[in-house]
């Protein structure tokens, strides 16, 4: 086990000049805010990245230059403390069984290119294109090689491989950050397939159920172990899609700081949906007293907003110890009774 040393007193630098030394567009392309914190940023990365490099020795070690990797309870230890970046895509894709899936289908992705495609499916698409990311150098028209492209071809592989789900709004943005890691249209490919597939059943398809099951179950966790927030939400009368179908449909894009929604997602391809809920049940225990505060309905909609920001989710590294502790025990057993209950209440309010 590593030692977990206490965090280090932060110190402002004395010229105040971190804006000069940080880059204005982040490793993964994006363009930093106006309002970004260059000081802060650099503070926390100075801790991040001593974190980083004793990661990145561990995990050359456990993988000498392989290619392939067995599932065993070492590699998810390795996983839950973080992948290395240029490792992202070679642990996503064995952990997900993307890998198998490519491997036993040659030339099925390039096939779905070359297939008829639905004018429908290709027109609802490309309206979402340039929605995509517009803050991110890569997916810009200027860019070249423009990521546009790139995504474009994935979605429309998606949308033949599953019919039934065709495309809808979130999925471009999970292709994009699979494109990012990635940087390859056939291995995003299977990761899409993986995701949306096996790990997120039904959260894409018409209906959404699996995501509609998920909002529900989320609240009756939050009822037994965060009651007060729960109190809170039944006392104004707002439902739980309103504050967190976001968080479960984009899988935390746009909510969360990106390196934090990595680390998130690296435990996502590993262990499956229940890291969505651990993240989610972490940030309203970490902040139940500010979303106990609420006076109104827009009161609640905003403390939700609040509490994905700030330091206690900029803090990757601690913020993913933390999903692990503060949540307590949270098995398959009790996620599918309690999916099957939702399930069954929203069938019956939906006929």
């Amino acid at each position: 086990m590593e030692k977990k040393s206490k965090p280090a007193q932060r110190t402002r630098s004395p010229d105040g000049r971190a804006r000069d030394r940080v880059d204005s567009v982040d490793p993964y392309g994006f363009q930093r805010s106006k309002d970004f914190d260059y000081e802060s940023y650099e503070e926390l990365m100075s801790e991040y990245l001593m974190v980083l490099t004793r990661r990145t020795i561990k995990w050359s070690k456990l993988l000498k230059g392989k290619r392939r990797v067995q599932k065993n309870v070492k590699l998810k230890r390795y996983v839950r403390k973080g992948i290395p970046n240029e490792h992202r895509a070679l642990i996503w894709m064995a952990a997900s069984g993307g890998q198998d899936q490519l491997e036993k289908n040659p030339g099925y992705y390039q096939s779905l290119l070359g297939a008829q495609h639905d004018p429908k499916l290709v027109e609802t698409i490309c309206t979402d294109l340039n929605r995509t990311f517009p803050d991110n150098v890569a997916f810009r028209k200027t860019a070249n090689p423009c990521m546009q492209k790139a995504l474009y071809n994935v979605l429309l592989a998606y949308g033949n491989h599953n019919p039934n789900v065709g495309y809808c709004q979130g999925m471009n943005f999970v292709a994009g950050y699979l494109l990012i890691i990635t940087k390859d249209e056939e291995k995003s490919f299977w990761l899409m397939d993986a995701l949306l597939g096996r790990i997120l059943p039904d959260y894409y398809s018409p209906a959404m159920m699996g995501l509609k099951t998920d909002q529900e179950v989320l609240g009756e966790l939050v009822k037994v172990k965060i009651p007060g927030v729960w109190q809170t939400m039944m006392d104004h009368n707002v439902m739980w899609s309103l504050v967190v179908s976001r968080w479960f449909i984009c899988l935390y894009i746009d909510v969360l700081p990106v390196e934090t929604v990595l680390r998130i997602w690296d435990c996502l391809f590993y262990e499956g949906s229940k890291i969505l809920f651990r993240v989610a049940l972490t940030l309203i225990q970490h902040q139940q007293a500010l979303l106990q505060q609420a006076q109104s309905l827009p009161d609640v909609c905003q403390n939700f907003k609040q509490i994905t920001q700030g330091p206690f989710v900029e803090e990757c590294h601690t913020f993913m110890q933390k999903i692990f502790t503060e949540p307590g025990s949270l098995s398959i057993a009790t996620l599918s009774k309690l999916r099957a209950t939702c399930r069954s209440r929203i069938s019956a309010e939906e006929h």
